[in-house]
Protein backbone atom coordinates (compact mmCIF):
# COMPACT_ATOMS: atom_id res chain seq x y z
CA UNK A 1 0.00 0.00 0.00
CA UNK A 2 1.19 3.49 -0.85
CA UNK A 3 1.03 6.59 1.31
CA UNK A 4 -2.47 7.96 1.93
CA UNK A 5 -3.13 11.71 1.94
CA UNK A 6 -6.44 13.06 3.23
CA UNK A 7 -8.25 16.16 1.96
CA UNK A 8 -5.92 16.48 -1.01
CA UNK A 9 -6.77 19.37 -3.42
CA UNK A 10 -7.99 18.14 -6.81
CA UNK A 11 -8.22 19.74 -10.24
CA UNK A 12 -10.44 17.69 -12.59
CA UNK A 13 -9.70 18.76 -16.17
CA UNK A 14 -10.02 17.49 -19.72
CA UNK A 15 -6.37 16.47 -19.89
CA UNK A 16 -4.01 13.80 -18.59
CA UNK A 17 -0.86 14.83 -16.75
CA UNK A 18 2.11 12.47 -16.62
CA UNK A 19 5.01 12.50 -14.16
CA UNK A 20 7.75 14.86 -15.38
CA UNK A 21 5.41 16.46 -17.92
CA UNK A 22 5.43 20.29 -17.86
CA UNK A 23 2.14 22.06 -18.66
CA UNK A 24 0.95 25.70 -18.49
CA UNK A 25 -2.43 26.34 -16.82
CA UNK A 26 -4.69 29.39 -16.80
CA UNK A 27 -6.54 29.60 -13.47
CA UNK A 28 -9.72 31.68 -13.60
CA UNK A 29 -12.43 30.04 -11.44
CA UNK A 30 -12.63 31.39 -7.89
CA UNK A 31 -12.44 27.96 -6.27
CA UNK A 32 -9.29 27.05 -8.16
CA UNK A 33 -7.75 30.47 -7.57
CA UNK A 34 -8.17 29.78 -3.85
CA UNK A 35 -6.75 26.28 -4.20
CA UNK A 36 -3.69 27.43 -6.13
CA UNK A 37 -3.10 30.32 -3.72
CA UNK A 38 -3.07 27.87 -0.80
CA UNK A 39 -0.70 25.53 -2.65
CA UNK A 40 1.63 28.43 -3.44
CA UNK A 41 1.58 29.60 0.17
CA UNK A 42 2.31 26.15 1.60
CA UNK A 43 4.50 24.99 -1.33
CA UNK A 44 2.29 21.92 -1.67
CA UNK A 45 0.93 19.88 -4.56
CA UNK A 46 -2.54 19.35 -5.98
CA UNK A 47 -3.91 16.44 -7.98
CA UNK A 48 -4.81 16.41 -11.67
CA UNK A 49 -7.57 14.00 -12.74
CA UNK A 50 -8.82 13.42 -16.28
CA UNK A 51 -12.46 14.41 -16.66
CA UNK A 52 -13.22 12.16 -19.63
CA UNK A 53 -16.48 11.95 -21.56
CA UNK A 54 -17.24 8.74 -19.66
CA UNK A 55 -16.66 10.36 -16.28
CA UNK A 56 -13.88 11.24 -13.87
CA UNK A 57 -10.98 8.79 -13.90
CA UNK A 58 -9.78 7.56 -10.52
CA UNK A 59 -6.05 7.49 -11.31
CA UNK A 60 -4.35 10.86 -11.67
CA UNK A 61 -1.04 12.61 -11.12
CA UNK A 62 0.04 15.07 -8.46
CA UNK A 63 1.22 18.42 -9.78
CA UNK A 64 3.94 20.70 -8.47
CA UNK A 65 3.61 24.42 -9.21
CA UNK A 66 7.03 25.22 -10.62
CA UNK A 67 6.38 28.84 -11.55
CA UNK A 68 3.79 31.58 -11.16
CA UNK A 69 3.98 33.19 -14.58
CA UNK A 70 1.39 35.98 -14.23
CA UNK A 71 -1.17 37.21 -11.74
CA UNK A 72 -3.93 39.53 -12.96
CA UNK A 73 -5.71 42.20 -10.89
CA UNK A 74 -8.84 40.01 -10.63
CA UNK A 75 -6.85 37.07 -9.22
CA UNK A 76 -6.57 35.06 -12.41
CA UNK A 77 -3.21 33.34 -12.80
CA UNK A 78 -1.01 31.68 -15.36
CA UNK A 79 1.08 28.96 -13.76
CA UNK A 80 3.50 26.28 -14.88
CA UNK A 81 3.08 22.83 -13.36
CA UNK A 82 5.08 19.61 -13.52
CA UNK A 83 3.67 16.14 -12.99
CA UNK A 84 5.09 14.34 -9.97
CA UNK A 85 3.48 11.13 -8.61
CA UNK A 86 0.62 8.88 -9.77
CA UNK A 87 -2.23 8.46 -7.30
CA UNK A 88 -5.63 6.83 -6.95
CA UNK A 89 -8.67 8.73 -5.69
CA UNK A 90 -10.15 6.76 -2.79
CA UNK A 91 -12.88 9.15 -1.63
CA UNK A 92 -14.24 12.43 -2.92
CA UNK A 93 -14.85 15.32 -0.51
CA UNK A 94 -17.59 17.73 -1.56
CA UNK A 95 -17.89 20.10 1.40
CA UNK A 96 -14.65 22.05 0.89
CA UNK A 97 -14.33 25.32 -1.03
CA UNK A 98 -12.72 23.46 -3.93
CA UNK A 99 -12.68 19.81 -5.12
CA UNK A 100 -10.70 17.51 -2.84
CA UNK A 101 -10.43 13.91 -1.80
CA UNK A 102 -8.51 11.22 0.03
CA UNK A 103 -5.86 9.74 -2.24
CA UNK A 104 -3.37 6.88 -2.22
CA UNK A 105 0.02 7.46 -3.85
CA UNK A 106 0.67 4.49 -6.13
CA UNK A 107 3.77 2.36 -5.68
CA UNK A 108 5.58 0.64 -8.52
CA UNK A 109 5.23 -3.13 -8.93
CA UNK A 110 8.50 -5.07 -8.74
CA UNK A 111 10.45 -4.85 -12.01
CA UNK A 112 10.00 -7.70 -14.45
CA UNK A 113 12.88 -9.47 -16.19
CA UNK A 114 12.02 -8.12 -19.63
CA UNK A 115 14.03 -5.01 -20.54
CA UNK A 116 11.94 -3.05 -23.00
CA UNK A 117 14.03 0.09 -22.57
CA UNK A 118 16.32 -0.21 -25.64
CA UNK A 119 13.42 -0.84 -28.04
CA UNK A 120 11.36 2.03 -26.63
CA UNK A 121 14.28 4.47 -26.75
CA UNK A 122 15.07 3.40 -30.32
CA UNK A 123 11.46 4.04 -31.38
CA UNK A 124 11.49 7.36 -29.56
CA UNK A 125 14.73 8.47 -31.21
CA UNK A 126 13.44 7.41 -34.66
CA UNK A 127 10.27 9.47 -34.20
CA UNK A 128 12.08 12.56 -32.89
CA UNK A 129 14.56 12.38 -35.76
CA UNK A 130 11.77 12.04 -38.32
CA UNK A 131 9.87 15.03 -36.93
CA UNK A 132 12.75 17.37 -36.07
CA UNK A 133 15.63 16.14 -38.29
CA UNK A 134 17.70 15.88 -35.12
CA UNK A 135 18.35 12.63 -33.29
CA UNK A 136 18.72 12.61 -29.49
CA UNK A 137 22.16 11.63 -28.25
CA UNK A 138 22.69 8.27 -26.59
CA UNK A 139 23.48 9.99 -23.30
CA UNK A 140 20.21 11.96 -23.44
CA UNK A 141 18.26 8.82 -24.31
CA UNK A 142 19.77 6.85 -21.46
CA UNK A 143 18.38 9.38 -18.96
CA UNK A 144 14.80 9.07 -20.23
CA UNK A 145 12.30 6.68 -18.69
CA UNK A 146 8.83 5.92 -20.07
CA UNK A 147 7.25 9.01 -18.53
CA UNK A 148 10.09 11.23 -19.71
CA UNK A 149 9.63 10.11 -23.31
CA UNK A 150 5.83 10.12 -23.28
CA UNK A 151 5.74 13.62 -21.79
CA UNK A 152 7.29 15.05 -24.97
CA UNK A 153 5.02 13.26 -27.47
CA UNK A 154 1.48 14.31 -28.43
CA UNK A 155 -0.29 11.08 -27.45
CA UNK A 156 -4.03 10.52 -27.30
CA UNK A 157 -5.52 11.09 -23.85
CA UNK A 158 -6.63 7.47 -23.53
CA UNK A 159 -3.08 6.31 -24.28
CA UNK A 160 -1.59 8.69 -21.71
CA UNK A 161 -4.09 7.50 -19.11
CA UNK A 162 -3.17 3.90 -19.87
CA UNK A 163 0.52 4.65 -19.27
CA UNK A 164 -0.34 6.43 -16.04
CA UNK A 165 -2.28 3.43 -14.74
CA UNK A 166 0.39 0.82 -15.59
CA UNK A 167 2.31 0.10 -12.44
CA UNK A 168 5.64 -1.20 -13.75
CA UNK A 169 8.30 0.51 -15.85
CA UNK A 170 8.81 -2.51 -18.19
CA UNK A 171 5.07 -2.62 -18.92
CA UNK A 172 5.01 1.11 -19.68
CA UNK A 173 8.08 0.86 -21.92
CA UNK A 174 6.58 -2.04 -23.84
CA UNK A 175 3.30 -0.16 -24.39
CA UNK A 176 5.14 3.05 -25.25
CA UNK A 177 7.09 1.25 -27.99
CA UNK A 178 3.80 0.38 -29.69
CA UNK A 179 2.44 3.91 -29.26
CA UNK A 180 5.59 5.46 -30.71
CA UNK A 181 5.51 3.12 -33.71
CA UNK A 182 1.88 4.08 -34.35
CA UNK A 183 2.72 7.78 -34.01
CA UNK A 184 5.52 7.43 -36.55
CA UNK A 185 3.19 5.72 -39.03
CA UNK A 186 0.64 8.54 -38.64
CA UNK A 187 3.34 11.14 -39.17
CA UNK A 188 4.65 9.39 -42.28
CA UNK A 189 1.13 9.13 -43.70
CA UNK A 190 0.59 12.84 -43.00
CA UNK A 191 3.80 13.63 -44.86
CA UNK A 192 2.74 11.55 -47.87
CA UNK A 193 -0.72 13.13 -47.87
CA UNK A 194 0.82 16.60 -47.78
CA UNK A 195 3.09 15.82 -50.72
CA UNK A 196 0.22 14.32 -52.70
CA UNK A 197 -1.96 17.34 -51.96
CA UNK A 198 0.68 19.67 -53.35
CA UNK A 199 0.58 17.72 -56.63
CA UNK A 200 -3.23 17.50 -56.64
CA UNK A 201 -2.97 13.77 -56.09
CA UNK A 202 -5.11 11.59 -53.87
CA UNK A 203 -4.04 9.51 -50.94
CA UNK A 204 -5.87 6.42 -49.81
CA UNK A 205 -5.64 5.62 -46.10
Amino acid sequence: MGETIERFPLFPLGMVLLPREVVPLHIFEDRYKQMVDECLETESEFGMLWRADTGLREVGCTAEITQLLDRMDDGRMNILIQGARPFRLERRIDHMDYPAGDIELLDEDPAQDEDAGPAARQSYADLVERVTDSRPSESDLSELDSYGMAATIALELEAKQELLELRSEPARLHRLSSLLAEARKRYEFSERASEQAKSNGKVRH
